[in-house]
C-alpha cells in the first residue's frame, strides 16, 4: 500500500495512492462509512496502519469504483507530515560518499545527527540555499518511517516496527561543516533542508530492501547511485541501534545516508530516485542571488 499527503482546498490530508490516482481518506470514510484518521501523522501515531492494510486488501475492489479520485498528474503534494518527534540523519553510510569528503567512513557505529522539523518541505517545494553558505549540497536518501513505539529493538525484530519507507533529499551547508565538525547541526538545520515524500510505501510493497538502488539526480543526470546492500549500517541495524539510545515513536524518521552529495546552485532541480518509488523533486533557489535582484 502507498499513502501520501495531498493538498485539497488548501488543506493537507491523507490519501491512498493507486493506479487510478489518489483517494483522500476523508472521501473514503464518507463513502464507506468508516472513521480512519484523515491526517497521515495521526494515522501513523494511532498504530492502525496494519489494521488498515488488512481492511484495504479486503475492500480494494470496492474502492476502485469509488468517486473522488484525484489523477496522479494533478495531485498537489505536501510533505508526508510536518512534526515528527525525531528526525535522525546518518552521515557517511556509504564508503564511496565518505571518499568524496576526504573522510573515513565510520565502521564501528553510525555517525548520526538530528534535524529540526522546521527543515521539512515536500515534493516540488523550493530548496533555499541560505545567505550564510557558498557551498550547499543535496543528498538523495532512503527514509525509514517508524510505525510503533519501541525501545531496545533487536536487528531481527526491527522490520516489525517499521511502517514503511519514503524518498528523502537532505541538504548540508558543506562549507560551514568543513570549518569545524562541531558545526554539523547548524550545517544541517537551515529551513528547507529536508524534503520528505511524496509517498509512504509500506514494508509489504518492498520485495528486497537491500536491492533497492538510491540515486541523487541533478538536472536530469545521475550524480551518484548505490544499493542499500552497500550501506555500512543497513536500515534494520539503524533502527535497532537508535532504539537503544532513545525510545522511538510512531512517525519518527531515520534518513539512512546518501550514495553521493551534489553541489546545488540557483535554478537547479534535484531529485531522489529509488526503484519502485515515485521520484521526489525539488527546485533550488540561492537566496544570495535573489537578494541582489
Amino acid at each position: 500500500m502507498k499513502l501520501a499527503t495531498i493538498i485539497v482546498a488548501g488543506k493537507e490530508q491523507a490519501a491512498i495512492v493507486s493506479e487510478r490516482g489518489l483517494l483522500p481518506l476523508k472521501s473514503l470514510n464518507r463513502q464507506m462509512d468508516q472513521a480512519w484518521p484523515k491526517d497521515l501523522f495521526t494515522f501513523i501515531q494511532s498504530e492502525k496502519l496494519e489494521e488498515f492494510k488488512e481492511w484495504y486488501e479486503t475492500n480494494k475492489n470496492r474502492l476502485e469504483g469509488m468517486e473522488g479520485y484525484i489523477p496522479l498528474e494533478e495531485a498537489e503534494y505536501g510533505p508526508l507530515y510536518r512534526h515528527p518527534s525525531k528526525i535522525w540523519g546518518i552521515g557517511l553510510n556509504y564508503k564511496e560518499h565518505a571518499s568524496d569528503l576526504d573522510e573515513s567512513a565510520p565502521e564501528r557505529e553510525p555517525a548520526s545527527f538530528m534535524k529540526p522539523d522546521t527543515t521539512i518541505i515536500g515534493h516540488q517545494d523550493t530548496i533555499n540555499i541560505p545567505l550564510q553558505s557558498q557551498r550547499t549540497t543535496a543528498e538523495a536518501e532512503l527514509g525509514v518511517i517508524i510505525g510503533k513505539k519501541c525501545k531496545d529493538v533487536s536487528v531481527e525484530d526491527a522490520r516489525s516496527v517499521i511502517a514503511g519507507y519514503t524518498t528523502i533529499i537532505d541538504m548540508t551547508a558543506e562549507d560551514i561543516l568543513q570549518q569545524n565538525p562541531r558545526y554539523l547541526t547548524r550545517s544541517k538545520s537551515f529551513d528547507t533542508f529536508f524534503s520528505f515524500g511524496p509517498h509512504l510505501v509500506t514494508t509489504d510493497e518492498v520485495d528486497d530492501l537491500f536491492e533497492l538502488e538510491v540515486a541523487t539526480v541533478l538536472n536530469g543526470q545521475v550524480h551518484r547511485k548505490n544499493k542499500v546492500k552497500h550501506m555500512t549500517f543497513d536500515p534494520y541495524y539503524l533502527v535497532a541501534f537508535h532504539s537503544r539510545v532513545m525510545t522511538l515513536l510512531p512517525g519518527d524518521v531515520i534518513s539512512t545516508g546518501t550514495p553521493g552529495a551534489a553541489v546545488i546552485r540557483d535554478g537547479d532541480l534535484v531529485e531522489c530516485h529509488i526503484e519502485g518509488f515515485v521520484p521526489l523533486k525539488n527546485p533550488v533557489i540561492d537566496l544570495k542571488k535573489r537578494k541582489d535582484e
